[in-house]
């Protein structure tokens, strides 16, 4: 019973660990491997059904042949005693067979393989919630529909276009979410290509639907009139499209009577009508984009690239690792070749089996709490789970000089379909008076960050205050201080993971907390120092 029980947890553990698959690119593999599961599956009751098919195709052309030279001389032919014989036969016993032939149920391998696969399979929510990755995606690159409609991104090796369905999906999910200025876009994507005579069980009038309503309240009611116009063309007796035609009308005679309004950005209406919480939204976006404001040549002569063994560490000294400055205020250092792909693999298969969807803290309640800005999953590892992260951390503490004992675990992440955290603090600031209360170890002094895997495209580290941007390389890390030496905040440590374009990120991650520091980082003598 005991096994029974134990049997039972895991498979309920398993189950939990599988939610919100869009948060992880690498929990989303498994998905692939469980489709292919039921492809095969799929074509093994394929050949049964033909199998079971062709006996009865046999069947029916034996007796078709039979049936018309009988039918020809009834009388002569039952006059053979054996043709008499076989037609009893026939007509009691085989006529039988060939029913439960064809009654025979060959579904039963693939609806039990399907039955049992179903419950790993993704939810709504993964499925809105990797539509909503698309979309910020779209923004922050900058990209139009047509674009990402082709798959022509950049980095690719396995191209996919999406169809009209596909198109009409994105546009439902920013109508159900009153999001007009999306709804738009892959509406009028969806027309598009339904225009260029793409085949789909979507019709026009369906889409313009939805687009007209989409462009009215975005207020351009001409343009609405005119889709409604072409709507009713295709279907004359459409109830809504009738009455929207009259209102239109009455509305854009109003319209024209008002002084003529200023073209706006329908992305910054939009923007204000969701209530964007991000004032820095166009900043961070630009950082994304590698569109930053570049340092001055002046401060750039004063980055370096050096051998560096932090004041002759006894393990450093034989094996200087190699450090490059990427900013100079708030100093950001990069360590190349600094995990080897041993040490990637081994942290990344330890660590995927416990990937749950990331959290952050509500600043109000303290409770943690999943947000649509932080798109990843994460798991922690501790040092004595195995030797490599014991190797890990002891490499970081000789590499800063700060203590790892008061340092939490080793994070590591996984980020999903348009992979993001927005812009925010490492540190606790002072609006937030508990923040780590319960680690007694005090604030988060530093940030140590491995990148894990190469993003053929997005995925940068961005500081929207000063306008830096790291971006990934496989083997290296990053290291910054959030606290000046005085232990007050350094308020322009605010960085964001941009979203993943192309690829799959994985990163650890290393926060460092004041506790232990006081004779390794002295406390300065000025508030910034």
């Amino acid at each position: 019973m005991a096994l029974y029980w134990l049997v039972l947890g895991l498979f309920f553990q398993t189950l939990h660990a599988h939610v919100d698959f869009f948060t992880s690119i690498g929990q989303m593999t498994d998905l692939l491997y469980t489709e292919k599961d039921l492809v095969t599956s799929l074509k093994d009751y394929i050949r049964a059904e033909e199998s079971k098919l062709q006996q009865v195709k046999q069947w029916a052309e034996k007796l078709d042949s039979l049936t018309a030279t009988a039918v020809q001389d009834p009388e002569g032919f039952l006059g053979h005693p054996v043709n008499a014989f076989k037609l009893m036969k026939r007509l009691n016993s085989e006529w039988a067979d060939l029913e439960s032939l064809v009654l025979k149920d060959t579904t039963d391998g693939f609806i039990s393989n399907l039955t049992v696969q179903r419950q790993y399979f993704p939810t709504d929510e993964d499925q809105t919630g990797a539509a909503k990755a698309l979309l910020r995606l779209q923004d922050t690159y900058k990209l139009s529909a047509n674009v990402l409609s082709a798959g022509d991104l950049p980095g690719v090796v396995h191209k996919s276009r999406m169809t009209v369905e596909d198109c009409f999906e994105l546009g439902k999910v920013a109508y159900s979410e009153a999001d007009y200025y999306h709804t738009e876009l892959w509406m009028t994507q969806a027309l598009k290509q339904l225009d260029e005579g793409e085949s789909s069980s979507v019709d026009k009038v369906t889409v313009m639907d939805y687009l007209s309503y989409a462009i009215y309240q975005q207020g351009e009611i001409d343009r609405a009139l005119e889709l409604t116009k072409r709507m009713l063309k295709l279907d004359p007796s459409h109830q809504r499209a009738n009455s929207n035609l009259k209102y239109f009308e009455f509305q854009l005679e109003k319209q024209r009577k008002a002084e003529e309004k200023k073209k706006v950005d329908k992305r910054d209406v939009q923007m204000k009508r969701s209530k964007d919480p991000l004032p820095e939204r166009k900043r961070y976006e630009q950082l994304c984009r590698g569109e930053g404001v570049k340092m001055t040549r002046r401060r750039s002569s004063r980055l370096f690239c050096r051998y560096y063994d932090n004041g002759r560490n006894p393990r450093l000294i034989l094996a200087p690792v190699k450090e490059e400055d990427e900013w100079d205020r708030p100093r950001i250092v990069r360590y190349h070749d600094i995990i080897s792909d041993y040490e990637i693999s081994k942290v990344k298969e330890l660590a995927k089996p416990r990937l749950r969807r990331a959290t952050i803290s509500n600043p109000i309640t303290g409770v943690l709490e999943t947000a649509s800005y932080r798109i990843s999953k994460s798991a922690w590892l501790t040092a004595y789970e195995h030797p490599v992260i014991e190797t890990i951390n002891q490499r970081i503490e000789d590499l800063t000089g700060l203590e790892m004992d008061t340092a939490e675990e080793l994070q590591v992440a996984n980020y999903g379909v348009g992979g993001q955290y927005e812009p925010h603090f490492d540190f606790g600031r002072k609006d937030e008076p508990d923040a780590f209360k319960e680690l007694g170890t005090g604030n988060r002094i530093a940030t140590w960050l491995f990148y894990m895997s190469d993003v053929p495209a997005g995925g940068a580290t961005v500081f929207p205050d000063v306008g830096a941007a790291v971006w990934p390389k496989k083997g290296t890390a990053v290291f910054w201080y959030n606290l000046f030496a005085s232990g007050e905040g350094d308020y322009s440590t605010r960085h964001a993971a941009c979203p993943v374009l192309v690829g799959n990120k994985w990163v650890s991650n290393k926060w460092i907390h004041e506790r232990g520091q006081e004779f390794r980082r002295p406390c300065g003598l000025s508030e910034t120092e």
